[in-house]
């Protein structure tokens, strides 16, 4: 079978688990779960592993045909729960399902990047040999568990088309703007650590979570990566109580990541094409008068003049005002921090921000001062950096909004539509 054919049946040849990092042996058989096989582990469990990450498959054929090429590497060396047979697993799309013996069912999620736990296996330590992006026949890939039950070597497997509910390509989806938000909410903390506020930080893999006593309220106290790897719980409820302070995780609104969890301030998730939402810049009216300009990160008196429209715009007060008047001249200066002020007839009446990474815009916060609302302004400040991201080579326009809210609507009429809920779970110390 050659790499660009593939078949609709095949077989498990192995079976591996570990309890952490590589080889991964081969046993008869194992329980497979929500969260992957009974008796796996991993050694960067940040990144690996998690309901969207659950079971990871490699077929022999991409195995045979790496080995080809002189790198050291056979079944189970490069980490995967599952050595396949008969199936080209990285040349089926993503949500494809696969029935295995006679209770697993899979859902293919994402291909399975490489990284540096396995270079060894590879000439040079050239792990990229079984990258998608560059060899899109030969990659690992990772599966969610639709159906629990027990696989066997030998166990046949079915593919089967996407289900019409299914989940896959928006999680995948998610990964990517999960990670450019968590690296803008990463700066923004960091800044406030630089500046010197007591800010705790953990920055590891998928988690990304601050604590700071000081600052009552989520935006430093909070952490992201419960969606992907919900294991980190137990480490995000460490840092909040040694931190003696009340912190949110933000996981799915219809996903609790605990029993008895209670959603609050629920946002959704807005995804859009740049082409797109600068198309529907160059239709929306703009009130007469309005201008839109960068915020120059060297120049101290324009930034502190875009934090005070900031604050005023959001009603920040108390050490909350006091923390953006020290962190926010840092922050400006960041790489992919970009900050734009909005005057009308000479005012300014507005300040907005985005963040550039990985070809995506994360529009920060965007605010109007109350008494200018209601004119489009924000659907101007939209545009303006729709604009500004595509001339970085952005393609995507990342944004979140509390749900029903004005912003959320603007982000919509703009293009820019939802494509998921999520909310902030509380976990106080104080309450056990």
């Amino acid at each position: 079978m050659t790499a660009g054919v593939t078949s609709t049946e095949g077989r498990v040849l192995h079976v591996n688990v570990s309890a952490g990092g590589v080889p991964k042996l081969a046993v008869p058989e194992a329980w497979v779960g929500r969260l992957g096989l009974a008796g796996d582990g991993h050694d960067h469990d940040h990144v690996h592993g998690g309901p969207h990450r659950a079971v990871a498959l490699f077929a022999i054929e991409a195995i045979e045909r790496v080995r080809a090429d002189g790198h050291i590497i056979g079944p189970g060396t490069v980490g995967e729960n599952l050595t396949t047979s008969g199936i080209e697993m990285s040349l089926l799309p993503v949500g494809t399902r696969l029935t295995i013996g006679e209770d697993v069912v899979l859902e293919l999620s994402a291909p399975d990047g490489p990284c540096d736990v396995i270079k060894h296996i590879f000439i040079g330590g050239k792990s990229g040999r079984i990258s998608i992006l560059v060899h899109p026949g030969d990659s690992r890939m990772y599966a969610r568990v639709l159906a629990e039950g027990r696989v066997r070597t030998g166990d046949p497997i079915r593919v089967l088309p996407p289900a019409p509910d299914s989940a896959a390509l928006l999680h995948g989806q998610l990964d990517l703007l999960d990670s450019v938000e968590r690296d803008a909410w990463l700066a923004m903390w960091q800044a406030a650590a630089t500046a010197g506020l007591d800010v705790r930080i953990i920055d590891r893999g998928e988690l990304a979570a601050a604590a700071a006593p000081g600052l009552p309220g989520s935006i430093f106290n909070r952490a992201y990566g419960m969606r992907q790897i919900p294991i980190v719980l137990s480490e995000i409820e460490e840092l909040f109580r040694d931190a003696r302070t009340t912190g949110w995780a933000v996981a799915g609104a219809d996903d609790p990541p605990w029993p008895a969890a209670i959603a609050e301030e629920p946002h959704s998730v807005h995804v859009g094409d740049i082409d797109d939402v600068l198309a529907r810049a160059g239709t929306t009216p703009r009130p007469d008068g309005l201008e839109i300009r960068p915020v120059d990160p060297d120049d101290r008196r324009d930034v502190d003049h875009w934090i005070d429209l900031f604050m005023a715009g959001f009603s920040i007060d108390g050490p909350g005002a006091d923390a953006w008047r020290q962190l926010g001249p840092i922050l400006a200066r960041a790489k992919a921090e970009h900050q734009l002020i909005a005057s009308l007839d000479g005012r300014d009446v507005a300040a907005a921000a985005t963040f550039l990474r990985r070809r995506v815009a994360w529009l920060g916060g965007g605010v109007v001062v109350p008494e200018a609302r209601g004119r489009g302004i924000q659907r101007a400040l939209i545009g303006a950096r729709a604009r500004l991201a595509a001339d970085a080579g952005c393609r995507k326009v990342l944004a979140t909004a509390e749900v029903g809210s004005v912003s959320a609507a603007n982000l919509e009429l703009m293009g820019i539509g939802k494509v998921w809920t999520r909310a902030l779970y509380r976990l106080d110390p104080a309450a056990g």
